[in-house]
């Protein structure tokens, strides 16, 4: 049983919420940073990153205060406004080739600790306490948990007829994405919803695992002074038919002191080599990996210890991770041969996320300060599903998923 609850959020006025909201910080390049924090007095990322100039001179207490000072200056110049009721939301994202579209609500932490909420992904303890001490002192988060739920033919039909009321906002951004907020606040719809999610056994997180662990531990720091805002978290709840999920792909420094003939002939151990040249191909299923060294295309197929395709029923429950795509690469490849243990830590690699274009992997490795590239194959819903039902963990940058929530959008006060 899934609890969501209703929460009063802190938003941008009409007038100004295509102004203030941004995309994620570190989307940004440092050029086009400046240039909107220059021309853009309304923007969200003068909150999120005050003083940029001096960004790396100043204690990250002071980066934190500074956080909480900007975003009080933003309510009190009435750019912001709290709701007086707590409410849902209905959110839609519509980009040039996907319309994302869920519902924003607060989720328990108790969920989350009786793994009704259910974790795919390990976290660096570094960073959930980064991101603890950041809720802490600024008193608010603006980045809700994606998390995704089975899909549900009521739910679907209630967003259809939601659909056709006049929603509070209605906007596009400069990246060509329309966003479109409706209000859910009538007690009824309130209800409605809470029991409809009263009735799935589970969710999923898809996109947050820092977030979501960085609010338990808050609240496990202050549980004795009683602040029921503590008691839940932000998410965007939304249909696990819904989400996009693009892989993480692969570029190395060096073979790690192999030629190119050994290091093809390693490979060949494991996988059915076929030399593509110039032609950027991609894996078109599961098992099977793209490559790019010395200007040249290669496919590679994965020589299967075992013919049974995945599937989310596996018995044996290693054979899950096993099977998954970055595992194999790690296991047969990056590990053995190029001697990458720490796939968070290594310098020797990089993470180009799968909606970029291959082209990309190829510059660098023209460039020459990568060696090699690999593509992967995306995982789908039912890998991440059997990992977290198995309490199996992904190997770090496997997966990339959108939908992406706009900072400053809606503010969960603390």
């Amino acid at each position: 049983m899934s609890k969501i609850i209703p929460f009063k959020a802190v938003r941008p006025t009409p007038d100004k919420v295509a102004l203030v909201t941004c995309r994620n910080y570190d989307d940004y390049s440092p050029a086009e940073l400046a240039s909107w924090l220059d021309f853009n007095p309304y923007s969200f990322l003068h909150v999120i990153n005050p003083a940029y100039v001096h960004s790396q001179k100043i204690t990250l207490d002071k980066r934190f205060k500074g956080v909480a000072h900007k975003y009080q200056d933003f309510k009190n110049d009435g750019v912001f406004l709290e709701d007086e009721k707590s409410a849902f939301f209905l959110y839609e994202i519509q980009t040039k080739n996907q319309s994302f579209i869920g519902i924003v609500a607060g989720t328990s932490i108790e969920d989350y600790k009786n793994n009704i909420i259910k974790k795919h992904e390990d976290t660096l303890q570094y960073r959930v306490e980064y991101f603890k001490d950041y809720l802490q002192q600024t008193g608010f988060n603006t980045e809700p948990v994606l998390i995704t739920y089975p899909d549900n033919l009521e739910i679907n039909s209630w967003i259809s007829e939601k659909k056709k009321e006049q929603p509070i906002y209605h906007f596009s951004t400069t990246n060509k994405e329309k966003h479109t907020l409706w209000k859910i606040e009538t007690e009824a719809e309130i209800a409605w919803l809470e029991n409809q999610f009263e009735n799935i056994p589970e969710l999923y997180i898809a996109d947050g695992h820092h977030r979501s662990a960085s609010a338990e531990l808050l609240y496990d720091q202050n549980i004795a002074q009683g602040n029921k805002n503590l008691n839940n978290f932000m998410s965007f709840l939304i249909a696990e038919s819904n989400v996009k999920i693009y892989e993480f792909n692969r570029i190395i420094r060096d073979l790690n002191g192999h030629s190119k003939e050994d290091f093809l002939e390693q490979l060949a151990n494991h996988f059915i080599i076929k030399p593509k040249e110039q032609e950027l191909w991609k894996p078109q299923s599961k098992f099977e990996f793209g490559m790019y060294l010395d200007e040249s295309f290669y496919a590679l197929f994965y020589k299967q210890e075992s013919n049974d395709n995945f599937n989310g029923n596996v018995k044996n429950k290693n054979k899950i991770l096993e099977n998954l795509d970055a595992q194999i690469l790690y296991d047969k490849v990056l590990q053995p041969i190029l001697g990458i243990e720490d796939l968070r830590n290594d310098e020797r690699i990089e993470y180009i996320p799968g909606k970029q274009s291959i082209l990309t992997i190829k510059e660098l490795v023209d460039e020459g300060e990568f060696e090699v590239g690999f593509m992967l194959f995306p995982s789908d819903i039912s890998e991440i599903k059997a990992l977290a039902d198995n309490n199996l963990i992904m190997p770090p940058k496997s997966t990339y998923i959108e939908p992406k929530f706009r900072s400053g959008l809606m503010v969960y006060e603390l």
